[in-house]
């Protein structure tokens, strides 16, 4: 089994309000200096096979991203 990490983000210069809610709010709680904010999400899958990585490449465009609005990253961190 490899261990396959996709971490989703929205593109640049896509509209994250979940990213300014928070932004906001860690400037209402005091914390200066903070530039943006951008919320994504991992997902960590432990997948079979002979190229894991191209699987999980097909399933980000598939499925896991949404290929309009969000760009992803793939790590594979072991076998």
């Amino acid at each position: 089994m490899t261990r396959i990490v996709v971490t989703v983000m929205p593109r640049e210069g896509v509209l994250d309000p979940q990213g300014q809610t928070v932004h906001g709010a860690l400037e209402r709680l005091g914390f200066d200096g903070v530039g943006d904010v951008r919320i994504g999400r991992r997902i960590e899958l432990e997948l079979e096979g002979s190229n894991p990585e191209e699987a999980a490449r097909e399933m980000c465009r598939r499925l896991l991203a949404n290929p309009l609005i969000e760009d992803f990253d793939i790590q594979v961190e072991g076998t």
